[in-house]
């Protein structure tokens, strides 16, 4: 099961005098990621070592951390609390004692992990973008039936004869909801998924 992060949320923590501060947030694309990274940086800080996943697309920095000691055990704490389209900084104050590359593997990742953990957080359900019409008559009968089947709608356009829709749906409820509009219009009305598009991002 993957999750997705409801809103911002943070996390503190002192080690052998480093102040630690993780902050996770939602990032819906790799642009987005970068630019609240680079907004919630902290100039004053020695480091802000980070990592983001979106998909199938993720990056880290150390940030002037020996190499693979903060923004890889991000990310790998990213992937152990099992999340998706989020963003992870996590930004230290040097206390002056050295924690060697071990210590710092473990405070990066440990912080990461603890502030994913506590943050409040939804299942990630897969959605897809469909198109389809319905006839004129059949119109409110269809929309009752949006609810039930977790059905958005992204585009519409009434035409002469109906409504041509573009629809966002659990990718699991296409076929059901499909079949239910053909049943619910006689055959007029129909749904089927557009190539090549997704609605996860919505």
């Amino acid at each position: 099961m993957t999750y997705l992060l409801v809103k911002e949320h943070s996390y503190e923590e002192e080690i052998k005098k480093s102040r630690f501060i993780a902050i996770a947030a939602p990032a819906q694309s790799a642009e987005q990621a970068l630019a609240w990274i680079h907004e919630r940086s902290d100039p004053a800080a020695r480091h802000n070592c980070w990592a983001f996943k979106v998909g199938e697309q993720y990056r880290f920095s150390d940030d002037g951390e020996p190499g693979g000691t903060a923004g890889r055990p991000i990310l790998q704490a990213i992937d152990g609390q099992n999340c998706d389209f989020v963003a992870v900084l996590v930004i230290r104050w040097f206390g002056g004692i050295k924690l060697g590359t071990g210590g710092l593997v473990r405070a990066y990742g440990g912080v990461a992990a603890e502030c994913l953990r506590q943050a409040q957080k939804e299942k990630y359900v897969p959605t897809v973008a469909a198109s389809g019409f319905c006839p004129y008559a059949e119109i409110e009968r269809v929309k009752a039936q949006f609810e039930d089947f977790q059905v958005t709608v992204r585009e519409e356009q009434f035409g002469a004869d109906g409504v041509d829709w573009v629809l966002a749906l659990p990718e699991k409820k296409l076929g059901a909801f499909s079949l239910r509009i053909q049943n619910m219009t006689r055959g007029e009305g129909w749904l089927k998924a557009m190539v090549n598009d997704s609605a996860d991002a919505d």
